[in-house]
């Protein structure tokens, strides 16, 4: 039995592209509606790292750390907001093989390293999942000005404060799960990103837009189990 999931996510990076709709839209399942803010579409590369992964129903500490780097995109289905996943990437076999057999997330085994020195982040992923298009990610970033938090209506809470993803299981159907937070605690970021393949690997050329940059240091989150959507709803 899949039971809900505590994760407390660290050192969070939303690197935001805008583009076109029609950039995105034939890549989405057709029971997704794609989400615009002003009209853009927005793609979102974001490293990280969880702490403390474990069933909800486990005492604190006894989960593992599992450092990750996903690409996503931002949706709606019958009319509830939330995100898509194209790929998830991560350093942990044995929770990779359980995302995509229990959660029915696109999860690819991963090589990661992340280090902090003086408020910076170093966040390196190089994917080394079997038959899996290549990924590599260099960056560093980190937090400037002051923390806030998204006040609806804005960019900030349209990109971050989603509290559903979806994703698109082997059979084709689609799947859901509710993700429960505080809101984020918000900084601009200062970010430098060396290499990144993510874009090629998921079928997209490299936006030539310019990305808006956010940070975030700490959420504590429970995910619910996956469920699928039913068949005969429509977005």
């Amino acid at each position: 039995m899949v039971v809900s999931l505590y994760m407390e996510w660290r050192h969070v990076l939303f690197a935001n592209w805008p583009v076109d709709p029609d950039f995105i839209e034939p890549h989405l399942p057709e029971q997704l509606a794609l989400d615009t803010y002003d009209g853009q579409a927005w793609l979102s590369v974001v490293p990280f790292t969880n702490i403390d992964v474990r069933p909800r129903v486990l005492p604190t500490g006894t989960g593992f750390p599992l450092p990750e780097l996903n690409l996503r995109t931002y949706v709606t289905q019958g009319g509830t907001p939330g995100v898509y996943f194209f790929s998830l990437d991560a350093d942990g076999i044995v929770a990779v093989i359980g995302a995509r057999l229990f959660h029915h997330l696109p999860y690819y085994y991963a090589s990661i390293d992340l280090s902090v020195d003086r408020d910076q982040v170093r966040f390196t992923s190089r994917r080394r999942h079997p038959g899996a298009r290549p990924v590599l990610f260099e960056a560093t970033y980190g937090a400037s000005g002051v923390r806030e938090n998204a006040a609806p209506g804005t960019l900030a809470h349209f990109l971050t404060e989603r509290y559903r993803y979806y994703t698109e299981a082997p059979d084709g159907s689609i799947r859901y799960a509710n993700v429960q937070h505080d809101p984020w605690p918000l900084y601009d970021a200062v970010v430098d990103i060396e290499k990144n393949t993510l874009f090629a690997a998921n079928g997209f050329s490299t936006p030539d837009t310019e990305p808006v940059h956010l940070y975030s240091p700490v959420v504590e989150t429970i995910a619910s189990k996956s469920r699928r959507v039913p068949t005969t709803s429509s977005p």
